[in-house]
């Protein structure tokens, strides 16, 4: 347990095991934060903990369920334990649904999208707010999606939950802009991940097809609209979400 804080600004990241979680955190570990790695999957967190270490940077990992008020309390306090400080956060743990028109789908599937994806990013928000309410000092970014944004077919849990975490995102910046605390979200289109390549071919080509630029992201373009949403560059910028999707939003 640290006895005074680490000079290094301290970054918790929720869902931060693979894909644009992992991303996120390896790109902060190289911009010098120590990053407080979370995931429901203690396996692929600590692979995330050894990418950042063995390039040299600094972190740790601490089990999280995102739909977990308790889990999301720990995380903070584990920061705080392990570091002594927590400068920022970012929510990004989510989780989706088989694609189903609204009627055919069940109460279980939509209330675990909503659990993770909704009240997750709530539960952190809330944890992360109380500390940097009494710190007097904090910034935010939620992972959101163009979901968020619009409408899509056969999605309903996926859009209504993403629909809601721009809510709070843009309720909270209110909130606490007067303390100086700046609450953003990045909103990727579609990005080229695990999950991704699990789709059929003919389905990926007609997604990317959609995307005026003509190409998926990579995890990587998330992360850097992260570490400037983060950085003091973003200083006058609250309340904004972001769509890092290649211009499929306008599309």
């Amino acid at each position: 347990m640290s006895t005074s804080p680490i000079d290094a600004p301290v970054v918790a990241i929720t869902g931060a095991g693979d894909g644009i979680g992992r991303a996120i955190a390896a790109r902060l570990g190289r911009e010098g934060y120590a990053v407080v790695v979370s995931d429901i999957n203690d396996e692929a967190g600590a692979a995330t903990v050894s990418e950042i270490t063995d390039a040299g940077g600094t972190a740790t990992f601490v089990h999280v369920d995102a739909g977990s008020p308790e889990d999301n309390d720990a995380l903070v306090r584990a920061a705080l334990d392990t570091y002594g400080r927590l400068d920022a956060a970012v929510n990004n743990a989510g989780l989706g649904a088989p694609p189903a028109p609204l009627g055919e789908i069940d109460t279980d599937t939509f209330n675990r999208a909503i659990d993770v994806t909704l009240r997750g990013t709530f539960f952190g928000m809330r944890s992360q707010l109380q500390h940097f309410s009494s710190a007097g000092a904090g910034t935010i970014v939620n992972i959101i999606s163009i979901g968020g944004l619009q409408a899509s077919t056969h999605l309903s849990p996926y859009i209504a939950a993403k629909h809601g975490v721009v809510g709070l995102t843009e309720t909270a910046a209110l909130d606490y802009a007067a303390q100086g605390i700046r609450i953003n979200g990045v909103a990727p289109g579609p990005i080229a991940t695990a999950a991704l390549d699990t789709l059929p071919d003919e389905v990926k080509q007609e997604q990317k097809a959609r995307v005026p630029l003509g190409r998926f992201g990579a995890p990587s373009d998330i992360a850097a609209a992260v570490a400037w949403l983060l950085s003091e560059e973003s200083a006058f910028v609250t309340g904004t979400i972001v769509p890092v999707d290649g211009g499929a939003v306008l599309a």
